[in-house]
Order: structure tokens, then sequence, then C-alpha cells
């Protein structure tokens, strides 16, 4: 492979390569064939401090088949528990090629999927197909510009490798971009499979790179609980505000950084249920959109277990400490979850009686199989509420004690709207416009995909002309499936 020294300003370091060699294993990526970027991110190239692809030796970096002199490529051991079972993982498709810092000082793992075999491929043949980077490169994205935290895509590259799943699919690598890929199911390897010093290596790496300020901490292991359990709460409220649905919640795919990632099966929902699942592998309801909070708990609970050893040494004084700090999950969950849904019906200073408000809507909502995103963006743009005449019917009664109560706002109904029209988008990617941009991106034709890519980097702005991307079709929705994509 070559490892000639490109122009491109990555500024790579390997800061991961200081823990215990049990956590990764080095390998290179797959010479892939004829490369070609097809997405670029320049709006992210910029943020990283890094040249564009102005470069003509980006699609071979970006590709892995060409290593910069910094690089070292890994792939990262790590397990967890995929739908409540225990096994034993690591990025089986996926390559980290170091840790890039800006200019500013900032650190971004440059991770490749579709990168090849590794260590922990378990039989895969490490590749990723065109659509599902397609698919994540567009879901990162939206989430991004929804105001949520998130992994980032740098650029999709097709390659001339077919990928073989049920057919024979076109082939590609994407460059994904995240604070770290540091997850619950790390400290899970390291408790279980390794020993109490490197258990607390990882702790002490990850508080460096990610807590600084819990250094000095009375008990840093259990501090690194509270605060990473708290920054999942305040990235699961906002996916319960947009009305998304992650998919595929495991443990390993709940990061130490407070970062949505892995965008497999996940969806947007658009009729409210609480319900509501696409994933094709989740068979029972385990990851549904209203299960998310629940299931987040169980995962931070797992967290508390891995760091048990080192929260202290007396076992039963470490269960003790640790079940105190996630029992204090809920009533944080449910007050950060009423402040936001009090925000996207324009409530300020919140008072007893508005949780009564709140749920009466939510009710209503589920009887009448309303738009999640349009019921709320229709309380002050009225022509985006759908056409169910009953709905609208049954919501009057509703909206005239809201009205009422907005009038107890400071600035009356107007201030209330300011704050909706922070909190509520206008447009999420809806599944059919999803799928629809997908298959034909995948067949060369890039339009919707572009037009779609385009419209949501500003999804809180309403616009004419994007009016036909603001509704769905409820029948597609119905036989709807998402798909991991491996």
């Amino acid at each position: 492979m070559n490892t000639k020294k490109s122009n491109t300003t990555f500024n790579f370091d390997n800061t991961y390569l200081l823990l215990p060699s049990t956590f990764y294993s080095k390998v290179s990526p797959a010479v892939v064939q004829n490369p070609e970027v097809l997405l670029f991110n320049d709006a992210l190239s910029v943020e990283l401090g890094i040249e564009g692809k102005q470069d003509e030796s980006f699609s071979l970096i970006l590709s892995g088949n060409k290593l910069l002199a910094k690089s070292a490529p890994i792939a990262q051991a790590y397990a967890g528990h995929q739908f409540g079972h225990f096994t034993m993982l690591g990025d089986g498709r996926a390559i980290l090629l170091g840790e890039h810092v800006t200019p500013a000082g900032k650190r971004f793992d440059i991770q490749l999927k579709g990168s090849g075999i590794t260590p922990y491929s378990r039989g895969g043949d490490g590749k990723a197909t065109l659509k599902a980077m397609l698919r994540e490169y567009l879901i990162s994205e939206a989430i991004h510009y929804l105001g949520i935290p998130t992994s980032r895509s740098l650029a999709v590259l097709k390659t001339d490798d077919p990928v073989f799943r049920e057919v024979i699919n076109k082939g590609a690598v994407l460059a994904r971009v995240m604070k770290s890929h540091i997850r619950v199911g790390t400290f899970e390897y390291a408790s279980y499979f390794g020993t109490k010093k490197n258990l607390q290596a990882l702790t002490n790496y990850t508080i460096k790179r990610h807590f600084p300020e819990l250094s000095e901490a009375q008990n840093p292991a259990l501090s690194l609980l509270d605060n990473v359990m708290r920054l999942q709460i305040d990235l699961i409220v906002e996916w319960m505000r947009v009305g998304f649905i992650h998919g595929v919640m495991n443990t390993d795919n709940t990061s130490i950084s407070g970062e949505t990632f892995d965008y497999g099966p996940c969806a947007f929902m658009n009729s409210y249920n609480p319900d509501t699942v696409f994933s094709s592998i989740d068979s029972y309801g385990r990851y549904s959109f209203g299960n998310q909070p629940e299931i987040l708990k169980w995962n931070m609970a797992k967290l508390a277990e891995a760091l048990l050893p080192i929260i202290n040494p007396d076992e039963k004084k470490a269960i003790s400490l640790a079940v105190e700090t996630i029992n204090k999950f809920d009533s944080i969950y449910s007050d950060k979850w009423y402040n936001m849904m009090f925000a996207k019906i324009g409530i300020q200073d919140p008072e007893e009686e508005d949780t009564s408000l709140m749920d009466e809507l939510m009710d209503i909502m589920l009887k009448y199989n309303a738009d999640y995103t349009n019921t709320f963006a229709g309380l002050f743009l009225d022509d985006l509420l759908d056409d169910n005449a009953d709905f609208k019917k049954a919501l009057q009664p509703w909206k005239k004690k809201w009205t009422n109560r907005l009038a107890k706002n400071k600035g009356g109904l107007e201030y209330a709207k300011s704050i909706m029209k922070k909190t509520n988008p206008v447009l999420i990617p809806r599944n059919v416009h999803v799928e629809e941009s997908l298959e034909l991106a995948d067949k060369g034709d890039f339009s919707k995909l572009y037009t779609l890519l385009n419209a949501l980097q500003k999804p809180y702005d309403y616009k004419e002309e994007i009016n036909e991307l603001l509704f769905t079709d409820l029948k597609f929705d119905k036989k709807y499936q998402t798909f991991c994509g491996t």
C-alpha cells in the first residue's frame, strides 16, 4: 500500500494506541477498485480544517487505498448487548484511520466504513453497500441540521467491488467523523474480557479525552457514569423531539460522547404512535419510538455494571452507589422531556397543570393517527395540518384551552410562536422521500438526493418550494421496513 504523504491536510494523532493493545487490532484497509467520490461534505471539511476534493489523491485516502504518514489504522475491540443478549463484537467492517486534530485543537476520529475484513468480522466480508452508505450520509446530516449531536459523514465513495447480500449490490466506503467511537460496549469489553487494570486505563483515557473536568472528582468512575447518563438523556430527548427512531439501540451503539451514531435501520415516525417500529430485525418492538428512554436506562445500567470494579473495591458499596446514580434517571428524563414538549407548544414558565394539557394533546394525536411533525408545526403554520377532518375537529377544544394558556406567557402568542419555531422542525426526512432518493441514486440519478440534502440543511424554515417534502404516504409507512445494511 502506498504511504507517500499527500497534500491533504489531515492532522492525525493516535492517542487510542496508548491504551493496552487488547482494545484494538492494527489492520490496513482493503484496497478497493476504482474509488470515486460521489458525495463530499464541503461544510464539514471546512469545520475540520482540511483541504477538499481538489486534491487528486483524496479518493485514494478516503477509500483507504492510500495512507498518510501519520495514519495508524486500527479496528477497535468492544462487546455489547444486542437486543438484550451479550456478545463479543468489534469493528467488523470499519477501520479507524486516526484522530484528526483541527486547527482549533478539536479532536475527531476519522473512520472508514466498508473498508474490509478485520479480526472482528466474524465471517463477514467487511464491505458496505452504496445504498446503505448514502443513507447514513443523508440521515446523519439531517440529524446534524436538526441540531442534535451526531457523527457526521465526510464522504461517500463508490467502488467497483460488488457486495453480495440477498442480491449483488454496488460497493461503497463511507468516511465517518465522530468525537470518538468509545461506547458502552467498550467498557463492557474491558470489564468482561479484560482486567481491572484495563478497565481503569480505559476510564482514565475516556475522562481525559471527553471529561477532563472529572479528573479531580472524588469518584471519577461514578462521575463518569453520571455524566454519560445525562448526555444520553439529553440526546434521547432530542430524538423524541423530532420523532427519530434509532432502531438498534444496542449498548455497542450507545456512545460515551453523547452522539447519535450507527445509522442502520433508523427512520422517522410520521403518524404518532409510541409503538412505531420500522426495523426488520426488531420483531418485538424493543427499540420502538416510545421505548427508547427505557432502553437507554437499561443501557446505562449495563455501563454501571461494567464500572463496578472501579467505582468501589467493596462490591456492595459499588452497587449501592451505582444504583443511586441510575435511580436518578426517571426524574431527570421526565423533567427534560416535559420541558422539551412544553417548548414544542410554546409554553413559557411551565405550571403543574401544563402536564395535563400536554398529555391530552398526545392522546388526541394517538387516537387520530395525527402526523407528529405537522401537528406541532401546524400550531404556527396552519396550512401544515393534514386533511384529517376528524382530527381537526377533535383538536379544536384542546386548541381553545391551549390558546388561553398561552395568554399567560409574558410575550403572548407571538412569543410562543418564536419558541415553537425553534423547537419544531417543518421538514424531516420522510421515509417515502428517503427511499425514493436512495433508489434513484443507486441507479445513478442523484437529483432527488441533492434536493433532499439541500432542503434538510434548513429544517426549521418553511418555504413553498419544499411542500412536496412535508407530507408522506401513510400506506407507504404501513409496509415500510428498514434494514441494518450489514
